[in-house]
């Protein structure tokens, strides 16, 4: 795949994912209304995170990781029937695996709640956590299903996926949680079901498109396949390597539940506000370039490969950097927008603003991972990252109880958010220096060249925010005397107006990034 290839598969994913983020906006809205950040869905956070964490590690991250460059190296020198039965030989054994894995964490959760006092968040927790284990099966067995068609250059029915789980969740808030009951104790757990069926749904989805590439599943155990044991080899130092940002995450939420009751429910809300951008474009990223640097790997290129990363560092910085100044500015205005109605009180708005201002800069931090780490793997090496990774994570850890202890009641879950940021800075710097230090210079000196011109174009673009919110507001507010609706109007005219300030500025210090943009959505012309 050529740059203008990697950019428009990028977009096509970024554009099913931004889909999804609008109905994961409308799901946390309407959950923001039910619930608010009350006690029951701080519970419910908590007790999602360890499911959604081995999502994260054994389907979108470490398995799905280890498995496409050996997958790929199969089909080019073995063909596609011994590619097909790798396939099936994971994925039967990653099924079994899953399992176990699943039975051991439900007997655990119900040995911890018979010692469970009554009424307790350890209570709640506990059995969400039962009901939404399974849910861990379903959507590691789709994540892989999606490697597999990613490796055939599918992108659209994995990107599609996500939406249906925002969907199912939607669903749940309006019409399963109102018959679990009167309280907020009693509803939550519709939405704990929800969760399992939407990944059951994401799972049978991707089975058609399978069979349409020509692989016909068997169940078969064969532990002697030297193939295999290389996935599962792979995957064990990986299972770290791509999920830091989900591992500190994990941890913020569990410190989190000690700070308040309304803590993690919190930094839940800030966090999903956050990965709106960030799935326009550095989650597609990551999707698209693991194939193809795994191809580039595989023939020896590693100046495409090289090439291919600089395109994406600086395409990811044009977008990143005023998105980080653009959320920093707008947070408030934001969460009133989305969240501040029934059960969200000005409060919950408070706490929220607070938490995503501080994770507002991660946004470029979180995705630089997203494009080292895959040129690690796509060589099969998956111990650099891990190292690296936990590294990472013991530094977040120390961060996180420094803040704690030193920072007052009301932004000490704010203090987790900044501890992640510094965390994932860390980490995306220093496997900048190691893939420099091990692949060569993938071309700093004009990836700086161009985040600076993004910087004062995003700085330009911050200034006019901070001038016409008010004007705007206080325009639309003769007009229309519905505060909510003021509020809706207002900033999403003043975040289009930013958008072309931005391109306007960014055109005047001829980022280049404009024109292979719009170069990379042109149809192919045919030779």
């Amino acid at each position: 795949m050529d740059n203008r290839r990697v950019i428009r598969s990028a977009l096509v994913i970024g554009a099913f994912t931004s889909m999804s983020r609008f109905l994961g906006m409308v799901r946390d809205l309407l959950t923001a209304g039910v619930f608010g950040t009350s006690l029951a869905m701080s519970a419910f956070v908590v007790a999602f995170r360890i499911p959604n964490l081995f999502r994260r590690l054994f389907g979108e991250g470490a398995l799905s990781s280890a498995f496409v460059p050996v997958y790929m190296e199969t089909r080019r020198n073995e063909g596609e029937a011994t590619a097909w039965t790798l396939a099936a030989r994971v994925l039967s054994l990653a099924s079994v695996l899953l399992i176990a894995l699943t039975a051991l964490g439900c007997l655990a959760a119900g040995f911890l709640l018979t010692r469970a006092d009554p009424g307790s968040q350890r209570a709640m927790i506990l059995p969400l956590t039962q009901i939404m284990l399974p849910y861990m099966i379903f959507i590691c067995l789709a994540a892989l299903c999606a490697a597999i068609l990613n490796s055939h250059r599918h992108f659209t029915i994995p990107a599609l996926s996500p939406s249906l789980m925002n969907l199912t969740w939607i669903f749940s808030v309006l019409v399963i949680c109102p018959l679990m009951g009167n309280t907020l104790e009693e509803k939550i757990y519709g939405l704990a079901w929800g969760v399992l069926l939407s990944g059951l749904i994401q799972f049978a989805m991707q089975l058609p498109v399978l069979r349409r590439y020509g692989f016909a599943f068997r169940f078969t155990l064969v532990w002697n396949d030297p193939r295999v044991w290389r996935v599962f080899t792979l995957m064990g130092p990986a299972t770290l390597g791509l999920a830091v940002t989900q591992i500190n995450t994990m941890v913020n939420s569990l410190l989190a539940a000690w700070i308040g009751p309304w803590a993690p429910a919190a930094l839940f809300y800030s966090e999903r506000l956050l990965y709106f951008p960030q799935g326009i474009l550095a989650t597609a990223m990551s999707t698209v370039l693991l194939p193809v640097f795994a191809g580039c790997a595989a023939e020896k290129r590693l100046d495409d490969l090289l090439r291919t990363m600089n395109h994406s560092l600086r395409l990811l910085s044009f977008v990143m950097i005023p998105a980080s100044i653009g959320l920093f500015v707008l947070a408030r205005p934001i969460v009133q927008m989305l969240f501040e109605w029934g059960n969200f009180s000005a409060q919950s708005t408070d706490l929220t603003t607070i938490a995503l201002q501080c994770y507002a800069p991660g946004l470029l931090v979180f995705s630089l991972s997203k494009v080292f780490v895959p040129a690690f793997y796509a060589h099969q090496d998956t111990r650099t990252p891990v190292k690296v990774g936990i590294a990472c994570v013991l530094l977040n850890l120390f961060l996180n109880i420094l803040f704690i202890l030193t920072l007052p009641t009301y932004l000490k879950h704010a203090g987790l958010a900044a501890a992640t940021v510094i965390a994932e800075a860390f980490n995306g710097f220093t496997l900048a220096w190691l893939v420099h230090r091990r692949f060569g210079s993938p071309g700093w000196r004009p990836m700086i060249h161009s985040a600076g011109k993004a910087l004062l174009a995003s700085l330009v673009m911050g200034g006019f925010i901070l001038l016409a919110l008010p004007a705007t507001m206080d325009l639309v507010g003769r007009w229309i005397p519905v505060e909510k609706i003021t509020q809706v109007v207002a900033v999403l005219v003043v975040i289009a107006g930013a958008m072309v300030i931005y391109l306007f500025a960014a055109r005047l210090l001829r980022c280049p990034e404009c024109g292979e943009a719009l170069d990379a959505m042109r149809r192919r012309r045919k030779p």
